[in-house]
């Protein structure tokens, strides 16, 4: 859920939300960001946790799906919390995003919504196409695309480090959000 921004709209809303990160600064912070008055009545509930293991949840009891995971190993979000996918080399984290795409598919319900943002990294001055890949496996799970909505990104402020390292190739300046229904 990273700072909660997902969760002060829906608040905002009055939509009912559930967030869940795997590192519980995020889960922290998420909670200091929502400590606001509103004149709703939404529930929002936050938990450490990984999309990995949505046990809490039961089968097909959410309406909507918003995620952001990290893109592999490209910036690590911890330095050793267990299960933290930002950690995995392309192909674990591949394998661990058909886990979720599961989970994520099991409590949504049907004909209801998931989205999805990604981005492609670049490793040795090659482009991965990560997002396709992610996107190609929540297809495979059984979610249909009904969007691909590409995202740029400019002024970034990471984006003279991304220079550094990527010797003044081209920038990946966009990501890609899948909207899929079950």
């Amino acid at each position: 859920m990273g700072s909660g921004t997902t969760l002060v709209e829906a608040k905002l809303l009055n939509r009912n939300a559930v967030g869940i990160d795997i590192n519980p600064q995020s889960v922290f912070k998420s909670e200091t960001n929502l400590q606001f008055k509103c004149e709703t009545q939404s529930k929002i509930y936050t938990k450490v946790g990984s999309a990995s293991d949505l046990h809490f949840i039961k089968d097909n009891g959410i309406d909507f799906i918003c995620t952001h995971p990290p893109y592999a190993n490209i910036i690590k979000y911890s330095k050793d919390i267990e299960g933290d996918i930002s950690l995995l080399d392309v192909d674990d984290f591949l394998c661990k995003m058909e886990i979720v795409a599961k989970e994520a598919y099991r409590i949504l319900k049907k004909r209801k919504t998931c989205a999805i943002m990604m981005g492609d990294i670049r490793k040795n001055g090659k482009v991965i196409p990560l997002g396709f890949l992610v996107m190609n496996i929540f297809l495979q799970i059984g979610f249909v695309n009904k969007e691909i909505i590409i995202k740029e990104q400019h002024n970034c402020r990471s984006m003279q480090y991304w220079k550094k390292q990527n010797n003044d190739f081209l920038l990946l300046a966009h990501e890609y959000i899948f909207v899929f229904q079950k």
